[in-house]
């Protein structure tokens, strides 16, 4: 999905209507002064967000499928095909969502300072685009967070029960698995079209979403704690099984003796690289989504109760933040496969184990000289009481 810009454009009539309540504006003359108001939108910031996440995926999909065609281990190849469908969904949501938001910035509907006073957006009943945008912002952003725990339940498994994942993991199966997660999020993302929950714009009205701030209901409230509640509860079983295959690794790692260790080097590399990228994905999924689907949750239990008050703007901007820092996922998640590479991270091994044998080096070199140097200090003590 495409970063939200908050541009300033105004559609506010004159003080004067506003303050006449009982004047009745024609439609023509509240167009008129709508474009007479009306600054051009600039959605360069928003298209450059977009260029730029769609290149890091393209990037990370041809590593990912160079990785494919030179690893051909069952469990590397169930691990690539997992990450390769994560990497897609998000270059499909980038382009996808990317195409509606900059629609809405070229049709001028953007940033309008409340919804009663926007012109052309009736925030009641959304239009078409803005019910398939909210869809669409769903679905993409439950898929990455199925996808990754789903990987880490498959590495946790191929780690602690390598026979057992041997005989249950397949290419069918894991491709069958995900449709499931696919099929499992357009479920909920089409919750709404069924009455339970509604998607309406957003502030500052180029995006649209779950509606959290205004006349929010029971089924609006209900929606809002599914999505989170799958949410989160993806990114703490990804946390669980992560910190599992992690403590096994490093189990398995202390008490394998000399032989066992040239033996197993390799299978283990492959293990430890695929951790290492599972946890630099849990880790920027926590940090990117937790915000709106936090900021989310509170901002419909506190429209529903009906204490959101004053604090709305507070409220707008926070999700604004929010689907801000969810999009910057589908940016950082290509560089998680770019950077945490066995290669880069031997590099980055090696480069440690230098500078830290650099520093081990100069610390016995100067113990050495103050040793050496207290020795003939005591020598020259020596001398001296004996004449």
């Amino acid at each position: 999905m495409l970063a939200m810009q908050h541009i300033n454009s105004s559609c506010i009539l004159s003080p004067s209507h506003l303050s006449n309540h009982t004047t009745m504006l024609p439609p023509e003359v509240e167009a008129m002064q709508c474009n007479a108001t009306h600054l051009p939108n600039n959605p360069t910031a928003a298209g450059l967000t977009m260029t730029l996440g769609i290149l890091f995926n393209v990037v990370a999909l041809v590593i990912l499928a160079k990785a494919y065609n030179r690893f051909r281990r069952r469990s590397k190849a169930t691990f690539l095909l997992f990450a390769s469908s994560l990497v897609a969904t998000d270059l499909a949501g980038h382009v996808i969502n990317g195409a509606l938001v900059l629609s809405k910035y070229s049709s001028g509907t953007g940033s309008r300072a409340d919804p009663a006073t926007s012109c052309g957006i009736d925030h009641a009943n959304p239009d078409a685009s803005c019910l398939f945008l909210g869809g669409c912002m769903v679905f993409f952003g439950l898929c990455p967070l199925f996808l990754g725990c789903g990987m880490a339940a498959e590495r946790c498994l191929g780690i602690t029960k390598p026979l057992l994942h041997a005989r249950l993991v397949t290419t069918a199966r894991t491709k069958m698995a995900l449709t499931l997660i696919w099929l499992l999020a357009l479920c909920v993302a089409l919750l709404p079209y069924f009455s339970l929950g509604a998607y309406t714009y957003q502030h500052p009205w180029t995006w649209c979403f779950i509606r959290v701030m205004e006349n929010t209901v029971l089924e609006d409230l209900v929606f809002v704690v599914l999505f989170s509640g799958l949410a989160l509860s993806s990114l703490a079983s990804a946390f669980v099984c992560n910190t599992i295959s992690g403590i096994t690794l490093v189990r398995a790692r202390l008490k394998r003796s000399c032989s066992q260790r040239h033996s197993g080097r390799s299978a283990r590399s492959h293990d430890t690289e695929m951790v290492v990228q599972l946890v630099g994905i849990m880790v920027t999924s926590c940090i990117c989504w937790c915000p709106l689907l936090i900021f989310g949750l509170m901002s419909a239990i506190r429209s529903y109760s009906g204490s959101l008050g004053s604090d709305i703007a507070t409220y707008r901007n926070l999700m604004v933040t929010g689907v801000r820092m969810a999009t910057c996922n589908q940016i950082l998640d290509p560089w998680v496969y770019i950077l945490l590479r066995r290669a880069i991270l031997r590099k980055i091994y090696r480069i440690t184990k230098r500078q830290a044998s650099l520093k081990g080096s100069m610390f016995r070199t100067i113990r050495w000289d103050t040793s050496s140097l207290q020795n003939s200090e005591q020598k020259g003590v020596n001398k001296i009481q004996m004449n």
